[in-house]
């Protein structure tokens, strides 16, 4: 019953438009001062001891080191780079698209950044060349999502927050299944560009390739010395995040030069904007969680499913139903705050190993930022292309539809997620 109320009351209040983390903030306090008798110190104690985690701070440095890269012209050198690779196959420049958001998204960890970066500069090329507009769109959209599947990624650092699970852990384990679905995507775009015979670059010398990349060596070394770091545990994911930081300052104002030391109070206050949204829904989404397992709502959604003999297949089956379907509504740190307290302990009385687990939601949050009514990239996308919701909505669906046959493929193979892990000895 109590369980009806919670998820009751904050389903009414984020109908009137309210912002998740208010709404999440409001139906914890109505549910403590109205139908508990847990006492304010222990909830006050639980939100400090809740957000005293080493593993947040590396939030902020993630966005700061993706803000310094997407505001510096490092995007523009992984284009050139990805074109000269792959520009001579059928759709090229497409192909170029998927490769450089792959790239961006292993130094920036953000989906909206990589769409930006990448789409603001390759889908007018694309245009030019004679790409329809619709195809470029279609490309970005979906492949900006590897920004949250491609370490390092803040989504994996919120669900490690959520579950206390291993972030290193966590980022290697994407690192599989994020080239896979990099190739999955990269195979829709090359099938349908030979379909309908878009238009091919000249092929690049391997003199050209090697000038472009050289030019976008700085960048690429990023993801060398994030999970080069990681790996030989000369630091830690947190650690990782401060030095990514430090690194893409050194290499946007003073390697590349593309930003001004002028500019680096405006890419500071953006960074801090963007880091107190998410630790304010953090906050509130622990005080939710706290709410959920006082009030023994996880147990008894275990002791339900395991008393009516639903097994793995059927739970994660479930989840997924459950997951996509918040994707209509809601941004990925929003749902891994709210349902990984929830369904985490159901899977790991299933027995699911809790870093499969989380690939298998990260890749739930990809697909529901490239679908409506909330997808978060399509409207990155819009405000580039100038299209609709709609209009845009057909333009992803056939790339969208191998995401899903993805989904599937990692929610029941969890060899793709675990098996880097397990060979380098973090599991």
């Amino acid at each position: 019953m109590n369980a009806l109320v919670i998820f009751g009351l904050l389903a009414i209040l984020m109908l009137t438009g309210m912002p998740i983390s208010i709404s999440l903030g409001l139906t914890v306090l109505t549910f403590l001062f109205t139908m508990t008798e847990v006492p304010l110190e222990s909830v006050a104690l639980k939100l400090f001891t809740g957000i005293e985690k080493f593993e947040i701070m590396a939030i902020p440095f993630f966005i700061l080191a993706g803000n310094f890269l997407t505001h510096g012209g490092v995007a523009k050198r992984m284009i050139n780079f990805a074109t000269s690779m792959v520009g001579h196959w059928y759709g090229g420049l497409g192909l170029a698209g998927v490769l450089a958001c792959a790239l961006f998204a292993a130094v920036s960890g953000s989906s909206p950044a990589t769409v930006v970066a990448i789409g603001s500069i390759l889908l007018p090329a694309m245009v030019k060349a004679g790409f329809p507009n619709k195809f470029g769109a279609g490309v970005i959209s979906t492949s900006g999502a590897l920004g949250i599947l491609i370490p390092p990624s803040i989504v994996m650092v919120m669900y490690s927050v959520a579950t206390n699970t291993s972030v290193g852990a966590l980022f290697m384990a994407g690192v599989i299944p994020g080239l896979l679905l990099a190739a999955t995507l990269g195979g829709v775009t090359w099938y349908r560009a030979k379909k309908f015979n878009y238009p091919r670059q000249p092929k690049a010398s391997w003199g050209e390739r090697f000038r472009t990349f050289r030019e976008s060596i700085w960048g690429l070394f990023l993801i060398v010395v994030v999970m080069g770091g990681i790996y030989t545990g000369i630091f830690t994911p947190t650690e990782a995040a401060a030095m990514s930081a430090v690194y893409a300052f050194i290499v946007a104002v003073f390697i590349y030069k593309d930003m001004g030391l002028k500019d680096v109070p405006r890419v500071l206050l953006n960074s801090a904007n963007m880091s107190a949204m998410l630790l304010y829904i953090i906050t509130n989404a622990v005080l939710f969680s706290f709410i959920m397992t006082n009030e023994n709502i996880p147990q008894a959604l275990a002791d339900w499913m395991l008393g009516n003999g639903l097994g793995v297949i059927t739970f994660l089956l479930a989840v997924n139903i459950i997951l996509l379907l918040a994707g209509n509504f809601m941004e990925p740190s929003s749902i891994v705050l709210i349902f990984a307290p929830i369904l985490f302990p159901v899977a790991m009385k299933l027995g699911i190993d809790p870093v499969h687990f989380g690939i298998i939601m990260v890749v739930n949050m990809e697909v529901g930022m490239c679908h409506p009514p909330v997808g978060l990239n399509l409207y990155v996308a819009s405000g580039i292309t100038k299209m609709g919701i709609t209009e845009l909505t057909v333009a992803v669906w056939p790339w969208l539809l191998s995401m899903l046959v993805f989904l599937v493929a990692v929610t029941y193979l969890p060899a793709m997620s675990l098996w880097l892990p397990r060979t380098l000895g973090m599991l």
